[in-house]
């Protein structure tokens, strides 16, 4: 299956806006919630940006590694990865609460290890989308830069949202719902694509 940006380009630049403004929820919100488990300290603010940093990293190299092996099937990938960003999105604020109620000495490792799964997946959904829209006579320079610049554009918008907005009138929780919807809409969209354009 392969999208060709030229045709698609503001749907799937819209999509992938999408997939950046979810994410910068999730980072915010975790690190909050964070803050309730370690009190407002430098280890809530260090796992939320070190899993976020290696996440991204590890996924961007995951996601070539699946690029340059099965690019036929990156789109899908990259939709299954939005899916399960989503569900993990869902259940993310019981799952930290769940642990930190263990009270281990191992808590910080546990909640490391536990948002690493999200964060190589969003990490890697760059290279899975910017493959499957590439084609033989695309500029693959103003692809991969058209595309970060979109999600690069979310995770800003969603910056303003969350200060001016989210965070004064629906709370944690909800953030993370709607966070969560956003990921599965955006695997549900995809789907669609594909569908119309088998």
């Amino acid at each position: 299956m392969s999208v060709v940006l030229n045709k698609k380009q503001s749907l799937l630049g819209f999509i992938f806006l999408l997939s950046g403004f979810a994410a910068l929820i999730y980072q915010i919100v975790w690190q909050r919630i964070l803050f309730s488990v370690f009190g407002i300290d430098i280890e809530a603010v260090t796992i939320v940006v070190t899993v976020f940093m290696l996440g991204l990293g590890v996924g961007a190299k995951l996601g070539g590694y699946l690029g340059d092996r099965y690019r036929q099937q990156c789109f899908s990938f990259f939709l299954a990865g939005e899916l399960i960003i989503g569900i993990f999105g869902f259940f993310s604020h019981d799952l930290i609460l769940l642990l930190s109620t263990y009270g281990s000495q191992y808590l910080v490792v546990n909640i490391f290890l536990l948002l690493l799964l999200p964060t190589t997946i969003m990490g890697s959904t760059l290279p899975l989308l910017s493959v499957s829209v590439i084609n033989d006579e695309a500029d693959i320079s103003n692809v991969i830069g058209s595309l970060y610049s979109y999600n690069t554009l979310g995770a800003a918008f969603s910056c303003l949202m969350l200060g001016f907005f989210f965070f004064n009138y629906w709370g944690l929780t909800a953030a993370l719902i709607f966070a969560a919807c956003i990921n599965i809409s955006i695997s549900m969209i995809g789907c669609g694509i594909k569908v119309f354009n088998s």
